[in-house]
């Protein structure tokens, strides 16, 4: 009886064996070969930062490897398993790229896939205009800018400068005084741009004589001391020695110190010193509601240690223009002396209680 259990047992397992044999996995490959990447979708990653960077990231079923050909330059072909991808910076411009895919037994499909890269203009442009004297430097900041074109607006038929991401140019010097504009181009990388103009007005020397009539001069160079208000107005009594349109109004206001003035800098930028040798004489024409009170006229800033100069003349008649001389001869002041400022004050004596007198026409002589 134990004997015939097992011969049953063996034909059954031999049975089994035979069965797998005809109709088993190793044998049959029609599911395999039923996966296939027909269904294959390929997806592009691409980056809004005008870096042309574009992510390429094959899927589809059953897919064992996929080769790309970026379609761009002479890239060689990268091979992507599965959940994995490649990358490549392009530039602006149509490609197609080629995604050969292989499935688990071996076969390939071939598609290829267009792709359009369009960089977006530079946002956010802010420009930075710097002027001393006919010196500007120009720098530049933006969104998604990968460099610039400057163009400073005092040349015809204008070759621009190039100035990269986070540069500030060189120094360009202007030959003359005016107001010009300066023209800054924010690159994309593509055809996109994004423009942006600042104007600058650029200004003469500031020397003697000054007449307050020049547009391209600064007459708020320098500044005030201890309570005073100055500004280039209409002339508002125009007549006699002085027709001139513009004269500057000098303020000394309610409560304004004794010791009050302005001063103003001839040396800066470009500007001319006052030299003892083109005259000691200072001329300026004053006009003022009251007579007696003392304008002070002082030269600083000596050059060879040579100390400031003060003189305080009276002004001599009240409500008229009159012309006031200040000899500075009489300080002995050596030959070839320069001075760096110019200084005004009235009526140092007393406090201010607005006073208000016109200045027009400093010129200085021998």
């Amino acid at each position: 009886m134990k004997k015939i259990f097992l011969k049953l047992t063996f034909l059954v397992i031999v049975l089994a064996f035979n069965s797998c044999s005809q109709e088993g996995i190793d044998g049959d490959v029609s599911s395999l070969n039923s996966v296939t990447s027909g269904n294959f979708d390929k997806i592009f990653d691409v980056s809004n930062d005008n870096s042309g960077l574009v992510r390429i990231t094959p899927l589809g079923e059953g897919m064992s490897k996929s080769v790309v050909t970026l379609g761009h330059g002479t890239d060689e072909p990268t091979t992507v398993f599965p959940g994995s991808s490649v990358s490549h910076n392009y530039p602006e411009g149509s490609y197609t790229v080629t995604i050969q895919s292989f499935d688990l037994a071996g076969n390939s499909t071939t598609n290829t896939y267009p792709l359009q890269i369009v960089y977006r203009a530079p946002e956010n442009v802010s420009v930075n205009a710097n002027v001393a004297g006919h010196d500007v430097t120009v720098s530049a900041t933006a969104d998604y800018a990968n460099g610039f074109l400057v163009y400073f607006g005092d040349v015809a038929n204008e070759t621009p400068t190039s100035m990269a991401v986070g540069q500030t140019l060189p120094a360009h010097t202007y030959a003359s005084a005016g107001n010009y504009t300066i023209t800054v181009v924010a690159l994309s990388g593509g055809a996109a741009t994004t423009t942006e103009t600042v104007n600058v007005l650029i200004y003469n020397p500031y020397s003697l004589p000054i007449t307050y009539e020049d547009p391209f001069q600064n007459y708020g160079i320098g500044g005030t001391f201890g309570g005073v208000n100055v500004s280039k107005v209409a002339n508002p009594f125009p007549g006699g020695i002085n027709t001139s349109a513009n004269v500057w109004q000098y303020t000394k206001t309610n409560g304004a110190a004794s010791w009050s003035g302005t001063w103003t800098p001839l040396a800066a930028p470009n500007g001319t010193l006052i030299n003892i040798d083109n005259g000691s004489k200072i001329k300026v024409m004053v006009y003022a509601t009251e007579a007696g009170k003392n304008l002070n006229v002082e030269i600083e800033q000596g050059s060879n240690g040579v100390s400031n100069k003060i003189l305080k003349m009276p002004v001599p008649v009240a409500n008229q223009w009159t012309e006031i001389e200040f000899d500075f001869g009489t300080f002995g002041i050596p030959a070839g002396t320069t001075f760096k400022q110019l200084v005004f004050r009235y009526n140092d004596i007393a406090d201010g209680f607005g006073e208000v007198i016109y200045i027009d026409n400093v010129t200085q002589s021998n």
